[in-house]
């Protein structure tokens, strides 16, 4: 067992773990940085190797089509190759032209050439002698500011070659159209000229092209019947495994100044999820391997605190306001206020959670209160956003063209308007002293997650899940119901996070109560959800953004409630300061937030591009980011309550941290699947917004011109 989970370490933690052989302590390993710099170059070189040989692939193929197009070859005898590639309705179209009958309408050939992505998993090794922990080295290669200068040039230089490719490919694409063109039109000319012998061959070969067989050439037309009963027969078997989902139909009455700029909050919203999950997937290879590295910048209490704010503020509230922007328009049926003031507070935000996880990697941070790390100045950056945003909302809610406001934009405007006040408290320094800090800081974090996240993820739900499922919400009583008590209950609860601590006890007690009172939103809000499901669960199966809602719904409930049992007294006894919290808040903010923004991404995008993700693809996404979830909140769960077992029976502390180590080598494994999940989502996302290289058929093309040129004659 010890050395399976070696083994699962050295796979987790990449090319450069080396285990301290003097020590032998369990998970005890130390990273050679030389290791790391050499195993991150020949990354980078097989990197720029694989794109090389794709580019050269696409040099050759323009080459080749090149000489093809000015080689020895007789035109002629491309154009019989050409005609014999003609597709049936071409045919068809050729002939219609010889015979000079009018065609009304032309046909239409979309040729879509699937851009290859190639995810190589490189690990490289590199073997150095091992060192015992307090030894030094005075080796430049291991001093830190030559180590990231050498990452930042070698991440520059990677990203300049991808350009580089993207751009070459494109431009050799539009040459190549450029000669395919000419090549159509000769085809043309060429097809003009055809003799009646030919054209009869042409014929020949399209009733060729239309035959195929009926099916019943054996069983005959008579329907199976078994008059007397003695066979079981079922008209429709072998269904398939996986029923094919059906197609989003796009939304042309939007406007494109818009699209793009939604388009443009996902595509941060999901940059800023990589950035942010691929620090939490290193935090958690830290938790079974700690002495990965001896970086400050790299340092855990650093680090947290980036992957916390990235996914908060970079993933989430951007996914939440990119949604927001398609959403309140749309219910308002009144244009947005402003799209460049949706540009700038892109910019605010995404300005300000740049500038928030380089200061923190540095050491500058507000003082340690969780989810306002940020120093002031950063955050008021991200606020300015925020205002932006808001005042765009109200004002195109104020100009609406309905009489009654949807319940989506109460939940949305009002989350906005919420985390004003709440930014607000966290950051003015007259509370900021002694036990008012404590209390505040319980408001500002439960306000951040409930007030703002949770909010604005309900009024998604309330416009997409309706819209998906092609009937309305089950009860509109329930969600203002639901809407009302979650102002009134949440606002309350942030102190149960300081249970048995010196804030008064009346305090203490009135969170505790309140989140009781939570109870009642979230059975009226999840029975609002899987009632609208009600007569329609079979839609399930031919939806790829329904399952997406539906794990999202129960994780709601499930994960409110856990919240609710964590409040009481003894289980806050039992659960506070272990990692069940952390499980708890994955639940949360991962089951629930995640998940419908990602059900909401999936249901608008197509509408606004006209492309969708391979359905291959989102159902990985859809099942690692699941059963990692579940990989990596069970087990800790588990091994929390263990953990405050063992500290309510006066156990060692170390004998605590002992007890985690399996558990932490789960969460290591589900953090693992969540991010390669993430991986997956940024490819659909690529597939969903990315326009395909054009190309041109030069067989369509010719017809094409063929048909121009009768409908000309017609006309004339």
């Amino acid at each position: 067992m010890k050395h399976i989970r070696l083994i699962l370490l050295l796979l987790l933690s990449g090319p450069a773990v080396l285990v301290n052989a003097q020590d032998m302590l369990p998970y005890t390993t130390r990273l050679d940085l030389t290791s790391l710099i050499i195993g991150f170059i020949l990354v980078n070189i097989l990197l720029l190797l694989m794109m090389t040989m794709t580019f050269k692939k696409q040099v050759d193929s323009f080459i080749s089509f090149y000489k093809k197009q000015h080689g020895s070859t007789p035109n002629t005898e491309r154009f019989k190759t050409n005609v014999k590639n003609l597709t049936s309705k071409q045919i068809t179209e050729l002939i219609k032209f010889k015979n000079e009958v009018k065609k009304n309408k032309k046909l239409l050939l979309l040729c879509f050439i699937p851009i290859p992505i190639s995810l190589p998993n490189i690990v490289a090794a590199q073997k150095a002698p091992v060192a015992s922990q307090n030894a030094t080295s005075n080796s430049i290669w291991e001093q830190g500011p030559v180590i990231i200068t050498i990452i930042l040039l070698l991440l520059v230089l990677l990203t300049t070659a991808i350009v580089l490719i993207i751009k070459v490919k494109w431009s050799i694409n539009s040459k190549k159209n450029k000669l395919k063109q000419k090549e159509a039109i000769d085809l043309a000319d060429y097809l003009k000229s055809v003799p009646d012998r030919s054209l009869r061959t042409i014929k020949n070969q399209k009733e060729s092209l239309d035959y195929s067989l009926t099916h019943h050439e054996l069983s005959g037309t008579l329907p199976t019947a078994d008059k007397r009963g003695l066979l079981h027969i079922r008209p429709e078997a072998g269904l398939p495994i996986v029923s094919a989902k059906k197609k989003m139909r796009s939304d042309h009455t939007i406007d494109p100044a818009l699209s793009k700029v939604i388009q443009w909050y996902f595509i941060s919203a999901t940059f800023w999820l990589l950035f942010g999950t691929t620090v939490g997937e290193y935090l958690g290879i830290k938790f079974v391997a700690p002495d990965v590295d001896s970086l400050s910048w790299l340092n855990f209490g650093r680090l947290r605190p980036v992957h916390t704010n990235a996914v908060f503020w970079g993933w989430s509230s951007l996914g939440m306001l990119g949604l927001g922007y398609y959403i309140v328009p749309r219910v308002s049926n009144s244009p947005l206020a402003n799209i460049k003031w949706a540009w700038y507070a892109l910019h605010c935000i995404n300005l300000s959670i740049t500038l928030g996880s380089i200061t923190l990697m540095m050491g500058i941070n507000n003082g340690g209160g969780e989810y306002r790390e940020y120093i002031w100045p950063i955050m008021l950056i991200f606020g300015i956003g925020l205002a932006l945003t808001l005042s765009n909302y109200f004002i195109t809610v104020a100009r609406r063209k309905t009489t009654e406001i949807y319940i989506s934009n109460w939940y949305i405007v009002s989350a906005l308007s919420f985390f004003t006040i709440v930014g607000l408290v966290g950051y003015l320094p007259q509370w900021q002293k002694g036990l008012g800090e404590t209390i505040v800081q319980g408001y500002y974090m439960h306000q951040a997650v409930g007030m703002w996240f949770m909010l604005f993820t309900l009024g998604i739900v309330y416009y997409f899940l309706p819209q998906q499922l092609n009937k309305p919400i089950y009860s509109y009583s329930l969600g203002i119901l639901a809407f009302w008590a979650q102002i009134v209950f949440y606002t309350l609860i942030g102190t149960h996070h300081f249970v048995f601590s010196a804030i008064p006890w009346w305090l203490q007690t009135v969170a505790i109560v309140a989140s009781v009172g939570m109870v009642i939103p979230v059975i009226a809000g999840t029975t609002n959800f899987l009632m609208t499901f009600k007569g329609a669960w079979y839609k399930l199966r031919d939806s790829y953004t329904l399952p997406f809602f539906l794990v999202g719904i129960i994780f709601y409930f499930t994960g409110s409630m856990q919240g609710t049992a964590e409040a009481f007294r003894y289980a806050n006894l039992i659960w506070h300061f272990t990692d069940f919290t952390v499980a708890h808040s994955h639940m949360t903010m991962y089951g629930i937030i995640t998940f419908l923004l990602w059900a909401g991404i999936y249901s608008l995008i197509p509408q606004l591009t006209g492309r969708e993700a391979p359905q291959l693809t989102i159902g990985i996404h859809f099942w690692l980011a699941l059963i990692g979830l579940l990989l990596y909140s069970i087990p800790l769960m588990y091994g929390g309550s263990l953990r405050g077992l063992s500290w309510i029976a006066g156990e060692p502390f170390v004998d605590s941290v002992s007890l985690m180590l399996p558990y932490w080598l789960w969460r290591a494994i589900g953090g693992t699947l969540m991010w390669l999940s993430h991986l997956v989502f940024a490819f659909n996302m690529y597939k969903m917004i990315a326009r395909p290289l054009p190309s041109l058929a030069i067989e369509q093309t010719a017809i094409d011109l063929l048909m121009k040129t009768d409908n000309k004659m017609h006309d004339n």
